[in-house]
């Protein structure tokens, strides 16, 4: 569907309020606006960009790595059991 904005003092753009609630801009959310090399403007929600980079950068990962951040947490506590397993009951190192 197309909407038409009309722009007012200030540069200010009014969203039609059809178009806010159907993606759900709500008063006082950002905004970001891209430019298009043909000159012409496009409008996303914040939640659209970060979701958009997220994409990007999962499309980034290795066949088989699996979630990162798993990783990295199982590492941490695996460095952790090894450290604890150094120490004696007191907390000095053996």
């Amino acid at each position: 569907m197309t909407y038409q904005a009309k722009v007012i003092a200030g540069g200010k753009i009014v969203i039609p309020a059809e178009l806010r609630r159907e993606i759900g801009i709500e008063e006082g959310d950002s905004l970001v606006i891209e430019r298009n090399p043909g000159g012409g403007l496009v409008l996303k929600t914040y939640l659209q960009v970060v979701r958009e980079t997220q994409a990007r950068f999962r499309a980034m990962l290795k066949p088989g790595v699996g979630d990162l951040v798993e990783s990295l947490i199982a590492d941490r506590r695996a460095e952790v059991a090894r450290e604890t397993a150094q120490t004696t009951p007191t907390g000095a190192r053996s």
